[in-house]
């Protein structure tokens, strides 16, 4: 059995609509990246996907975000969630009853999945696709045919 896993983005629902209140994860991350990667899970995994958060570290696309935060993988001094808590929530989540993990992201979602998911088969996707305009435009290919990557 397959698990999706997707990005979060830094761009997100209140940056547009400041009042929008605690908001659904599959509906937050409004950037192009991120929104085409969930667009994708929901076209091919739609029940079994989950948003990689900086902030919360695996979201189910109905867990509700209560507001506006700036948390990267990219900035230690943002503080994203470890490896270790994300092993845990892993646990929790019901995650690792999957045998193969789809990482439909960037290469350092890949890396974090891969020591998160250590010993499971890890399918990448994107990976030799070069830059997000051009795995934005793979993506919707996939969708619009109706055939995964």
């Amino acid at each position: 059995m397959r698990l999706c896993v997707v990005p979060c983005g830094k761009l997100k629902i209140w940056d547009k609509n400041p009042d929008a209140g605690p908001t659904k994860a599959k509906d937050v991350y409004i950037g192009p990246f991120a929104k085409a990667c969930i667009d994708y899970a929901e076209r091919f995994y739609p029940r079994r996907y989950v948003i990689l958060s900086a902030k919360y570290g695996f979201l189910f696309p109905d867990e509700l975000i209560p507001g506006n935060y700036n948390v990267t993988f990219n900035d230690p001094k943002t503080n994203p969630i470890g490896v270790e808590e994300l092993r845990r929530q892993a646990e929790q989540k019901g995650l690792m009853k999957y045998d193969e993990i789809v990482v439909v992201a960037g290469s350092n979602y890949v890396k974090i999945v891969r020591k998160v998911f250590a010993g499971k088969k890890i399918i990448t996707p994107l990976k030799g696709l070069g830059g997000m305009g051009l795995m934005i435009s793979a993506i919707k290919r996939a969708i619009e045919d109706g055939r995964e990557l």
